[in-house]
């Protein structure tokens, strides 16, 4: 789309440099019976034209500039992901009540790929990242491949997740005693890498 702005524009630019005594002779040639055609009218159409030119090509440059912010550029990328990394090495959070190590790949992907995101900076764009986990995963080592829309660089991400004991939340029960059911810690070890997994 781009490309056909910029070849419009650089034809009204064309058809603006045409000099008047050519048109002349085009028209004196198709029409001879029409009436002369004035200097002004010239002037008038070549303000027009380029005119026409200057907006076709202001309106190219803004199509570029969103479609640059729509997509994420390796340098980008390669940023967020060593900013994310740096963020989720050491974190903690608490699993889920019925936690048996089922869906960690989901769970941690998305919290990857928010972190990535988060991390890209005002030109990044706010999506397009996937953390795709590699299919020897377990629960307690997982490799994910991060790559982004726009971007030709992918990176490797190893996630340790340990269970920490110690840190187990054990909600009130309904009487106000202890409660029968206890949501476990993890601790997440988080370190990465250029290339896929």
């Amino acid at each position: 789309m781009v490309i056909v702005v910029f070849v419009l524009a650089a034809g009204l630019v064309g058809m603006g440099c045409v000099k008047a005594d050519r048109v002349r002779g085009w028209r004196q040639s198709f029409n001879p019976s029409a009436p002369e055609i004035s200097d002004s009218a010239f002037v008038a159409a070549r303000v027009v034209l380029f005119g026409m030119a200057g907006i076709g090509i202001f309106s190219a440059f803004q199509l570029m500039a969103v479609t640059a912010n729509g997509e994420w550029s390796d340098d980008e990328l390669s940023s967020a992901v060593s900013q994310a990394t740096s963020e989720l090495n050491g974190t903690s959070r608490l699993g889920d009540i019925f936690d048996d190590g089922s869906g960690f790949d989901q769970e941690i992907a998305k919290m990857i790929e928010e972190e990535v995101v988060e991390n890209g900076g005002g030109g990044a764009p706010q999506s397009g990242v996937d953390a795709g986990a590699a299919a020897s995963n377990k629960p307690s080592d997982a490799d994910y491949t991060v790559q982004a829309a726009g971007a030709d660089a992918a990176f490797c991400v190893h996630v340790v997740r340990t269970r920490s004991k110690d840190g187990d939340y054990e909600p009130p029960g309904v009487a106000g005693g202890a409660g029968s059911v206890t949501i476990p810690k993890y601790d997440f070890a988080v370190t990465s890498r250029e290339g896929g997994c």
